[in-house]
């Protein structure tokens, strides 16, 4: 099989990564029809209202991830995430229930997108470290990238087929068609083979969140990585907002438009995504270089002049913005020991998605006083400068060095490293 789908050889991975696919469609499907409730059927075009249901739905996993990675480490990761996933499916049920009925008001948006978060932060630090139970340390970057290219095609077909669906039939229809995809990944789980999976004798829950924060305060390297994961999806992975404002307020358009936006940046990003999972072991040159150049790809869609222009920047900004994900997470699960993988797994999904709930409202609220282009320069600012920072500190502990070549016609510059990354960067 090919370097790029190494991890499907395994047939515990091949089952969940087929349950995972029609699931991931889903939930984008579910994500587009949820903003267009709150932007056109709950209010009109507010954007604080889109970032505080986004921020509620993200809340519980600043809240909750420390527990819940201590869930993960001391019981089965496959029991819990059948127990998360079938809640997350029950909310959703719910959701698509109340709009179809007419009977959906903004706050039941808000209690429902945080009781479907807190079901989502359990599930997120099984999920992650779940992946180093399936299959052999070798191939824990290619499962990776293929989790990740599995989330972006649902992303590069959910957002177009809800925005025909929603056309078609309306949201309500839609958002019930994402609780039935839940059943996708609830089946596969059922299917694998527990006796394949590389278990470990649980501990019991007593220390063991204290335990996880002990172990990433011992090592600089993972914090280096937790605060660019924090700043990257704090201001720079809002595209859920930059996408509905910039698609409606800027450009005037409307929810197919809006939903090929999200389909377009898929592109981007599932190739981003399949890039990364043949790679063996990612540097930190590919992760501050990607968070530079997504960076540089938020400058030019702010400043895009047609919407056309816009929806075609973000392909590489999908693709940057992918490979800036895979590689942090990559380089966690690598260079943490498995005992604590599911707390230190935990720690990153609170800081890299539960910056959200900080990040979403102060942008609706920016975007509702200086308008879209402005707030889309946010993500400009805050993960350049993040880029900058990272790679000074990186290059003075000698792990990255700047080299001149004399090159005709002119010279160039490069930053390489100089030694393979080693397990602890002090």
């Amino acid at each position: 099989m090919s370097a790029m789908f190494s991890a499907l050889s395994v047939r515990n991975y091949r089952i969940y990564a087929t349950g995972g696919i029609i699931s991931n469609t889903g939930t984008w499907m579910g994500r587009i029809a949820q903003d267009w409730v709150v932007l056109t059927e709950l209010t009109d075009n507010s954007a604080q209202a889109l970032g505080l249901v986004t921020g509620l739905q993200f809340l519980p996993i600043l809240l909750f991830s420390p527990v819940a990675g201590a869930i993960s480490d001391n019981f089965s990761k496959r029991k819990v995430m059948l127990v998360s996933q079938s809640a997350m499916a029950f909310f959703a049920t719910v959701m698509g229930i109340a709009v179809l009925t007419g009977h959906m008001e903004l706050w039941h948006m808000f209690v429902l997108a945080f009781l479907s978060g807190t079901a989502a932060a359990v599930d997120a630090p099984a999920r992650q470290a779940f992946v180093s139970e399936m299959v052999p340390k070798a191939q824990i970057t290619n499962a990776v990238g293929l989790n990740s290219a599995s989330f972006h095609s649902g992303r590069l077909i959910g957002p177009a087929v809800a925005g025909l669906l929603i056309a078609a039939v309306g949201t309500g229809p839609t958002l019930l068609l994402n609780a039935v995809t839940f059943v996708a990944v609830i089946l596969a789980l059922l299917a694998m083979d527990p006796s394949q999976l590389a278990t470990r004798d649980r501990t019991g829950p007593r220390g063991s969140v204290r335990e996880g924060i002990a172990y990433v305060r011992g090592r600089p390297d993972i914090q280096l990585i937790l605060v660019i994961a924090f700043m990257h999806g704090t201001f720079g992975m809002n595209f859920q907002i930059f996408n509905a404002l910039m698609s409606t307020e800027v450009f005037g358009k409307d929810v197919a438009e809006f939903g090929i936006t999200g389909s377009v940046m898929a592109i981007g990003s599932l190739a981003g995504a399949l890039l990364a999972a043949r790679r063996d072991r990612p540097r930190w040159r590919l992760l501050l270089g990607s968070l530079a150049a997504f960076a540089g790809c938020t400058a030019l869609i702010a400043l895009a002049p047609s919407f056309t222009a816009y929806t075609l920047l973000l392909i590489p900004t999908g693709l940057f913005a992918l490979t800036v994900m895979v590689s942090a997470n990559a380089m966690v699960q690598l260079s943490v020991d498995q005992a604590v993988r599911g707390r230190v797994m935990a720690l990153y999904m609170a800081v890299f998605m539960g910056g959200t709930p900080v990040g979403s409202p102060f942008l609706g609220w920016f975007a509702e006083q200086f308008g879209a282009r402005a707030t889309v320069l946010i993500a400009t600012v805050m993960c350049g400068a993040t880029a900058v920072l990272a790679a000074v500190h990186v290059m003075r502990h000698d792990h990255l060095r700047l080299r001149f070549r004399a090159r005709w016609p002119r010279p160039v510059y490069l930053v390489r490293m100089t030694e393979p990354l080693p397990e602890k960067v002090t």
